[in-house]
């Protein structure tokens, strides 16, 4: 690694030697905010009238621009609020903090020069931020606001089965994918068997998904990045808000600690699901069965304000879902009493958190230093014991047992990233980070004792835990060449050591586009990723079983290409059209070999696991409207996936099981009257690639009916139906004397459409009927209502 750094000094040094010979210039550096509660503006614009010069705010609202000593006009401006104008002399560097009110009426404001960095002069591609109040006011399942599901609406990210919130980026798998909950890796982002995200989006300020072109400075995964941000507490006065639905509920306070100089956010969400049903299921069966379900959600962040150039930040993040069934049975009979009790579990969650130090060490130069921990885990357990009483006081019989079968990563991580911005025609970012992985890919605890024998057992079975130390080291610089021409070129350096392996990793990355004209721009990007850890996930329907494992001598990294090119395009300055091809490479993937068990733990998971290559192209078109009563967008993907394993469907390539043709996504949001809005999606996708029997030989041996032998075509050689569904809601607000009240009406699947979850082979007894596949779809209509607040 010191080798790594030492080869990028040179670098390093060129790209900042540009300040020394900037005479003359000054810098204006500080922080933009929202006026109202003080949080942070990510990528709002700052430009300079005179000079045309213009920077951003990175992910704390921290902004700095190099300009010559004049007269200067500055503009800072931000979608969806008010531009504010700062004129002075620059004779020194200086320091000004800005605080932007939101705009009323975006279509009455005109501002051509000052307004957010427009789509054709972005330098990355693959790139979409989406505002977290145009995810609250789209429709939601059973009435729960979803960062993940809106994603799925955006060109190049699929959904997996209907009502998941899983993510397929550009034909990559959910392991593909880096999440970061502020900067922390979450390895399972769902509630509910996939129904939900763990993402509470009321306190979450910011998100972007990256989908090509990725800047060095992310690295670990192959197909995506979603970056997710916290919000960070009202600096100027207390508030709260929440909702109560049909699943769950939710409550965000925030406030000031200290104001304008300390604040604290905590925002928590649980279901209800197994408080409403446990009275039905105890009428059922008098009392002796508990049976439930819930997952819960807690965010957390406090934050403070040491002076203009230091900060300090501590968040945490802890969600868990957990599914019981608890019996408890006595019987009575001949004078003996028997009382069996049973208690059976299925738990899984995620536990992230962060302690972050900022610091400006000149007006050109900021960091970020972070430590964090996260850890996914696991668990499905059973655990019983049966008494027996007879008529002595000293004749007792047990008999019980316990089997719980865990897995699950844990990470200890250290990283610290430099923001350095010599001038405004360079923004150089470098850094460096560690993680400690702990790996758990699955073990089975076996307790057993038994009164009436002699036997009894007690072992752990399966594979150990196996530790590994990952390092990277990255910079990167978004040149502008020319006016038309700008560039955003990079090196990411990555290391992964396990078992006394070393696997190293240089992986270039550059991105670029040109101005034909003030309107339209053409823009190309290359990059190459590593990832050194896999998810062994059942391609079924069933268990949120997944186990991450790391690369071996027989499992290698995984590794990409991608390329892209494509195009952008700023209709009357009202309406964005990106259109983008890509092809990526993937190598060294894995899949479950066929009939492979998660839980034989007897049996080493790299038995159990085909290594392939994937293969993934197609064409994107965004069209996006940000401004005016009625917002939203329109994306289509069109697009070919495929996977090749030699142990599989003979060597053969077959399409993956998300591989679609085609992918249709609309969502609006129209502002009908002053305190109602209304928003509908709609949605469609080429039927999943699934395998399927073609053949069944019945087959009579020693059983009297005999048994059945199917013979299975080429993989993935068979369609489900296409899916489509159009959502629905319509919000009511109303102000009140202590804040905002809205009623929101939705409905799911508005004209129940009867999408397929999965097939299965019915094969009748009756021997004159012929065999028929069925199909089972999970959602009907569904309407929903819910009730939100905020004061």
């Amino acid at each position: 690694m010191r080798k790594i750094l030492l080869s990028l000094l040179p670098l390093l040094v060129c790209l900042g030697s540009a300040s020394s010979i900037l005479a003359q210039k000054h810098t204006i550096s500080g922080y933009i905010k929202d006026a109202t509660d003080g949080e942070v503006l990510i990528g709002a614009n700052v430009f300079d009238l005179k000079s045309s010069g213009g920077s951003s705010s990175n992910t704390f609202g921290f902004y700095s621009l190099t300009l010559p000593e004049d007269s200067i006009s500055i503009v800072y401006s931000y979608v969806g609020y008010q531009p504010q104008t700062v004129r002075l002399l620059l004779t020194q560097d200086t320091l000004i903090n800005i605080e932007l009110s939101e705009s009323a009426l975006l279509d009455e404001i005109v501002i051509s020069a000052a307004e957010a960095e427009k789509i054709q002069e972005v330098t990355q591609m693959s790139t979409i931020s989406v505002p977290i109040e145009q995810v609250k006011n789209l429709p939601a399942f059973l009435g729960e606001v979803d960062v993940l599901k809106t994603l799925q609406l955006l060109p190049g990210v699929q959904s997996g089965n209907e009502g998941t919130s899983g993510l397929y980026v550009r034909g990559g798998g959910p392991d593909q994918n880096l999440i970061l909950l502020d900067g922390v890796p979450v390895y399972n982002a769902s509630h509910l068997f996939g129904f939900f995200s763990v993402f509470n989006a009321d306190a979450i300020n910011n998100v972007q998904l990256i989908k090509g072109g990725f800047p060095a400075r992310y690295g670990g995964r192959l197909s995506s990045v979603i970056d997710i941000s916290m919000k960070e507490g009202n600096m100027k006065e207390f508030h709260g808000e929440g909702s109560l639905g049909l699943v769950a509920g939710k409550l965000t306070l925030e406030g000031p600690i200290v104001k304008d100089k300390s604040s604290f956010i905590i925002s928590g969400r649980r279901t209800w699901i197994d408080v409403l049903a446990r009275p039905l299921i105890r009428s059922q069966t008098d009392g002796e069965e508990t049976v439930g379900y819930y997952f819960y959600d807690l965010n957390a962040k406090v934050n403070h304000k040491f002076s203009d150039r230091d900060r300090l930040y501590l968040s945490a993040y802890l969600g868990d879902d957990r599914f019981y069934a608890r019996t408890n049975y006595t019987n009575s009979f001949g004078g003996v009493e028997l009382e069996d009790r049973s208690d059976s579990g299925l738990q899984w969650g995620n536990i992230t958190s962060a302690l972050r130090w900022n610091h400006m060490f000149t007006p050109k130069l900021f960091s970020n230093t972070t430590l964090t921990y996260s850890r996914y885990r696991f668990d499905i357990s059973n655990e019983y014991r049966n008494e027996t009483l007879g008529d002595s006081a000293n004749q007792k019989l047990v008999d019980s047992g316990f089997a719980k079968y865990l897995s699950g990563i844990e990470d200890f991580a250290a990283k610290i990233d430099f923001d350095y911005l010599p001038s405004p025609n360079h923004y150089v970012r470098f850094g460096v980070n560690a993680i400690h992985h702990t790996f758990r890919p699955g073990a089975l605890n076996v307790r057993y004792d038994d009164d009436f024998s002699e036997d009894a057992l007690d072992t752990l079975l399966g594979s150990q835990q196996t530790e590994a130390m990952e390092f990277a080291a990255y910079v990167e610089d978004d040149i502008e060449l020319s006016r038309r021409l700008k560039v955003n070129i990079g090196l990411h350096a990555s290391a992964f050591r396990v078992n006394g392996e070393l696997y190293t990793s240089l992986q270039p990355r550059i991105a670029g586009r040109y101005l034909l004209n003030e309107q339209l721009s053409l823009k190309a990007s290359y990059v190459q990723m590593a990832q050194f850890i896999h998810l062994l996930t059942n391609s079924g329907i069933g268990l949120p079983t997944d186990l991450w494992v790391p690369a071996t001598d027989r499992v290698r990294p995984q590794t990409a290409q991608q390329w892209a090119l494509g195009g952008a395009y700023n209709w009357r300055s009202g309406y964005e059209i990106s259109l983008e091809g890509y092809y990526k490479d993937m190598r060294n993937l894995i899949e479950y070999r066929e009939g492979a068990d998660f839980i034989n733990v007897n049996q080493d998971w790299q038995d159990k696991v085909a290594v392939g290559d994937g293969r993934s192209y197609g064409a994107e078109l965004l069209i996006q409207k940000k401004k005016g009563r009625t917002t939203g967008w329109l994306g289509y993907t069109l697009s070919w996936t495929d996977r090749q394993f030699d142990d599989l469907n003979f060597g053969e390539r077959f399409p993956y099981k998300y591989d679609r043709r085609h992918d249709l996504g609309i969502a609006v949001v129209h502002e009908w009257r002053k305190n109602i809005d209304v928003s509908a999606t709609w949605v469609y996708g080429s039927g999943n690639a699934i395998t399927m029997p073609t053949a069944i030989y019945s087959g009579r041996g020693d059983s009297f009916f005999g048994n059945n032998i199917y013979d299975y075509g080429e993989r993935n050689s068979y369609r489900m139906r296409a899916f489509h569904r159009l959502d629905a809601s319509i919000t009511f607000r109303k102000k009140t004397r202590w804040g905002e009240r809205a009623w929101v009406l939705g409905v799911y699947n508005a004209y129940s459409r009867r999408n397929p979850f999965y097939l299965y082979l019915d094969e009748s007894s009756n021997p004159s009927r012929e065999s028929q596949f069925r199909q089972v779809s999970l959602f009907p209509i569904i309407p929903s209502i819910s009730y939100r607040f905020n004061f």
